[in-house]
Parts: structure tokens; C-alpha cells; sequence
């Protein structure tokens, strides 16, 4: 028995040891920096001098005092409305087209998924060049097209040097990466039962109504899923925005939340008040997710 006892005490601290590099990387560069922020997000700190506390300073003034603040929550909002539906929608209908069943199918379907795999920077850097008001390809299309419809003069708008067509650009860009959710909707596609297609067609029913009450009810769970990530990411947006329009574009139609958390952090290194920030942003999210999974009990269907 003591010597059972031995063996296991032995196996656990050989086990323990192979965890060991992940335990603590998760200590050092998760749970310190997520136990410090909060104290951070209490006090006044700039890098350079001690953190000051300062109590609820910082969140009040970030309610009361901050027009940024509401300005760029609320273009992370309008994001979030216009993307968000967006690429779910996109995303399922790629998925549909690419799940009929003929040759040369799969070569499709990975050029589709390519341009959600290329780093984000690198695309941005892309979309720069193809939005550019005069030699980007997007208006050298459009002039194309004017050219086909008797319209001469039309030239394309200035895609990020107007504050709508900033805005609009980065959403059309969003859509860029819509394969990774199109995969998903494919394996849903691929999960739903065929027998309940051919019930169906037993009834007469027509590809509409097998699209309306058998394709998006078992697809809801996919949907549901995808659409929690898509609020997750909207809200995070940075890394487009920051490269493409790095001063939150013309007229700040382009500075999201992110893009203000950050330069108050690096810019002008008011780490307290980032800090709070980004407290804010995480209970705004957890608000958000936690409607839609209360909301999931009346659209999402679950097989069985």
C-alpha cells in the first residue's frame, strides 16, 4: 500500500513537472497581468512614476467626462450591427455554394478559406493599395463598370480619405476573412441528417422551404456559435483599423474602442485609465454574449 502511495506521489510530480512550462507562462503572462490591471484600472500610473490610487476616478471620468470614450464605443457598435450579420450571412452562403458535390470542389473551397488565413497585417497592407483613390483596383473596376453604363465621369469614391467610406471600407474588408467562418458552416451543413432532406422531398417540399425549416434550424446551433465569436472579435477590432487608418481616419470614423485603448496606453501613457478601459470593454462584452445566450433558448435548435 505505502509503496502504491510512492508510485502515484512520483507519477504526480512527474506529471506536474511536464505541465510545469504552461503553468507557469499562464501565472507570469495571464493571471499576474489580468490580477494587475484591475489594480491599475484604480489608480493613476504612467510608467515612469508609482501607480497613485485614485478609487472610482478613473471609471467616472470615463462615464462623465470622456466624449471619446462614447465616440468610440459607439463606432465598435456600428461595427459590430454592420460586420457581424454581415459575415454570417456571407458565411453561409459561401458554405452553401460550396457544399454541392462536384469535381474540383475541394480546390474551391481552400482558395475561399486562403484569404482568412493571411496575416491581418499583410492584408491591411493589401487593402491600401487595391482602396486607393487612384490607382487602387476596386475604382479602376468601378470606372470599368461606369464605362459599360454610359457614366464617363464616375470615378469611385476615396475609399479611407472620406469619413463614411472609411468606415464602409473596413466592414467590405471584414468580409475579406469570411472563409474561417465558412468552414464551420460546411462541417454544420455536413452534420445535418440526410434522411431529413429526403422526408422532405417525400413531401414535396421544394429547395426553399428545405432551406427554411431543415438547413437554418439545424444550422442555428453553427450560427450561434459564430455569432458569439463575431461579437467577441467586433469588439476587439484593432489591428485593421490601426494600419490602415492608424489616426482613427477622417473625422475619428474610424477610431474604435481598441484603437483608443491603445493610444492612451502607449501614446500617452496613461496606463491607469487604459486599464479601466479595458474593464469596461470586458464587461460590455460579457453584457453583450450574455444577451445572446439568454436569447439562445428561442432561435437555437439542438439535434436530439
Amino acid at each position: 500500500m505505502a509503496r502504491r502511495t510512492n508510485y502515484r506521489a512520483k507519477e504526480a510530480i512527474v506529471g506536474y513537472l511536464f505541465v510545469s512550462p504552461w503553468i507557469i507562462g499562464f501565472l507570469a503572462f495571464t493571471l499576474w497581468p489580468f490580477l494587475q490591471s484591475i489594480y491599475l484600472s484604480f489608480t493613476r500610473y504612467n510608467i515612469v512614476s508609482p501607480a497613485k490610487w485614485v478609487g472610482t476616478a478613473n471609471y467616472r471620468m470615463l462615464l462623465t467626462q470622456d466624449p471619446l470614450f462614447w465616440h468610440s464605443a459607439w463606432v465598435t457598435i456600428r461595427f459590430a450591427l454592420f460586420a457581424v450579420p454581415l459575415g454570417i450571412i456571407f458565411g453561409i452562403a459561401l458554405a452553401l455554394l460550396l457544399n454541392i458535390n462536384v469535381k474540383g470542389i475541394a480546390v474551391f473551397r481552400t482558395i475561399f478559406f486562403l484569404p482568412s488565413i493571411v496575416p491581418t497585417v499583410a492584408t491591411s497592407v493589401l487593402f491600401i493599395w487595391l482602396l486607393n483613390p487612384n490607382i487602387g483596383l476596386i475604382n479602376r473596376l468601378l470606372h470599368v463598370v461606369a464605362l459599360l453604363l454610359s457614366k464617363p465621369g464616375f470615378n469611385g469614391p476615396a475609399w479611407l480619405n472620406t469619413a463614411p467610406w472609411a468606415f464602409y471600407s473596413l466592414i467590405l474588408m471584414a468580409l475579406w476573412g469570411v472563409g474561417g467562418s465558412m468552414v464551420i458552416y460546411l462541417a454544420g451543413l455536413k452534420d445535418i441528417p440526410v434522411h431529413l432532406y429526403e422526408a422532405a422531398t417525400i413531401d414535396g417540399a421544394n429547395a426553399l422551404r428545405k432551406m427554411r425549416h431543415i438547413t437554418l434550424p439545424m444550422m442555428t446551433p453553427v450560427i450561434f456559435f459564430n455569432l458569439i465569436m463575431g461579437i467577441i472579435g467586433a469588439f476587439q477590432y484593432f489591428t485593421q483599423a490601426y494600419v490602415m487608418t492608424p489616426n482613427g481616419g477622417p473625422e475619428d470614423s474610424t477610431y474604435f474602442y481598441s484603437l483608443y485603448l491603445y493610444n492612451r496606453a502607449w501614446k500617452y501613457l496613461d496606463m491607469g485609465y487604459a486599464s479601466a478601459m479595458a474593464w469596461m470593454l470586458f464587461l460590455i462584452i460579457i453584457v453583450m454574449t450574455g444577451i445572446v445566450f439568454r436569447s439562445q433558448k428561442k432561435w437555437v435548435h439542438y439535434g436530439g
